[in-house]
Order: structure tokens, then sequence, then C-alpha cells
């Protein structure tokens, strides 16, 4: 790839839904965005007639797409507290809590990766893909979030907050072992 890396990598979706790669002029599927995501490239997706930014929808797609081959990053019990988010108040908490556990995530991994001198195989391809399910599960809202509009104080939300809390924790510790 002969541009700039430093910018997002432009994919154009045509009428057809066939994906165009600016940077190389030719078509991509999703398995090669998934690649260029896990080079570490930032990517946006771009319909070529009305130039609505989808994204928020492919990265879906992609992680939707290695679920369903068994690559099982996300417990059952996860992605059913990330559907229920949806239909509380508390959905307004989930982007920032998301975000957060990310970022301490990526901390607790550059600490580790310090201690191993440096290189550790495949983190850098473990680091994009958790970069691209932060941005697939907070649609890019995490750095907007400014909180609740309402004092929180149910039990119930509460609860559910502190257990999903504690299922990411799992994750992150699940995740930490395999390296």
């Amino acid at each position: 790839m002969a541009a700039d890396k430093n910018g997002p990598l432009l994919i154009k979706r045509y009428a057809s839904r066939r994906l165009y790669n600016t940077e190389t002029s030719d078509y991509v599927t999703l398995e090669d965005i998934s690649g260029f995501i896990r080079d570490g490239r930032e990517v946006q997706i771009v319909d070529l007639k009305s130039g609505d930014d989808l994204t928020r929808q492919y990265l879906l797609q992609i992680i939707a797409e290695h679920e369903s081959r068994g690559e099982n990053v996300l417990p059952l019990n996860v992605l059913t507290d990330l559907v229920r988010s949806y239909t509380t108040e508390v959905s307004s908490a989930v982007p920032q809590f998301l975000a957060q556990s990310f970022e301490m995530f990526r901390e607790g991994q550059a600490k580790m990766l310090d201690g191993f001198g440096g290189k550790l195989p495949g983190f850098e391809a473990m680091q994009a893909q958790q970069e691209a399910f932060l941005k697939a599960m907070t649609g890019g809202m995490a750095g907007n979030w400014s909180g609740p509009s309402r004092e929180e104080d149910d039990e119930p939300e509460k609860e559910d907050l502190a257990s999903i809390k504690k299922q990411l924790a799992d994750l992150q510790d699940k995740l930490s072992k395999l390296q």
C-alpha cells in the first residue's frame, strides 16, 4: 500500500455492494478488510452514492462472521448482556464502560509486553482486533459520552452494570492467559 498509512483506508461500496479499495484500485472482501484492521490500519467504508459512513455496519458484520465460524471471543452471557443493554437505561453507560475497560486492557497488555522485552507473538493482531471490536461496539460514541441525564440509584441497574464489569474482567483475564 503506497498511500499514507496514518490516515484511514477509504473503502467505497458500490450499488452492487462490491467494496472498492481506493488505495490499490481493486475490489476487496470483508476478509481483506479484516486483514487490514489486524495489520493496524484504520478503515472507513462509505457508500459511493449517498456518502453515508457504513464502517460500523461492516465492522459488526466482520465480528458476526468470526463468531459464526466458531472463533468465539465474546461469551454468550456477554452477548446477552449487550443485547439487554440496548433495551435498558443502562445502555447510556455501556459505551463509556466498554471504552474504559478496553483501555485498561490495552494498558495491561502494554505493561506485559514491556516485561517480555517488546515482542509478543500475535500481540499486534490481537490489539487491532480489540480496537475494531471497540469501535464496532461503541460506534465512536465513547469519546462523546457525557453520562446519564438522571441520577442512577436503581439497585437492579447497578447490579446489571456490576455484572457486566465482572464479565468483561473475566474476559480480559482469559485473553491475557491466551498470550
